[in-house]
């Protein structure tokens, strides 16, 4: 049986991302159900991005296994540094507008305004 890494390198060959392969990594050394369950994501699409047949929006995964997995992060103007899943997150939850308590509605409003939600809308 090959290994998550095996596979991506199958798939995506000499141009494999950097983050592709800590992908298939975290896979290796979890399960893909509980890498996938850190990124919000389904197992079956974790299976498409490693096999590099994944049609969606590839930079929406990347943004998340870079957070999650990389500690790549990004300035949010309402709580300071977030990692990039985080921030992914919130900007998910803002589109739909519930205002629940405090730090929800804060995070609403900043992320209604956010360069990057707005970078995600025009998408």
């Amino acid at each position: 049986m090959s290994s998550p890494v095996d596979i991506a390198r199958a798939a995506w060959g000499a141009d494999m991302p950097d983050w592709i392969l800590r992908l298939a990594q975290e896979c290796a050394s979890s399960t893909q159900r509980r890498v996938a369950e850190k990124l919000g994501r389904s197992a079956g699409l974790i299976s498409q991005v490693l096999r590099a047949k994944y049609p969606g929006d590839m930079a929406s995964i990347e943004d998340a296994v870079r957070g999650a997995f990389m500690h790549a992060t990004v300035e949010c103007p309402a709580l300071g540094t977030l990692p990039t899943d985080e921030c992914q997150a919130w900007r998910k939850k803002a589109r739909s507008g519930v205002r629940t308590n405090a730090l929800r509605v804060r995070m609403v409003n900043a992320c209604l305004k956010c360069p990057r939600n707005q970078k995600e809308d025009a998408q």
